[in-house]
């Protein structure tokens, strides 16, 4: 599950609130245990989700570097390449 958080920072074009909504639903998702809570858990895991969604959005704003921005096509080739190599037979 963790996998499928990814690197949000320093992109061009910039992260998408749908990205970081993403990011913020696996992390709940693995915090909490639940890949969908149960009705009684809902509410405090969609305010969890919109909380650590709103944390990230800060964190991105707010950092800085020299570096270029990445390029996602170029990532995303590096990262099917890994999984390649890590998974031969899928």
């Amino acid at each position: 599950m963790c996998r499928n958080i990814r690197i949000l920072f320093n992109f061009a074009p910039p992260v998408t609130d749908e990205e970081i909504g993403a990011a913020a639903l696996q992390y709940v998702r693995k915090v909490s245990g639940f890949n969908k809570p149960s009705k009684v858990n809902e509410p405090a895991f969609d305010v969890a989700v919109q909380d650590i969604a709103a944390v990230t959005r800060r964190l991105v704003g707010a950092l800085q570097t020299h570096a270029p921005p990445r390029n996602r096509e170029e990532e995303a080739a590096k990262a099917r390449l890994r999984a390649v190599a890590r998974f031969p037979n899928d």
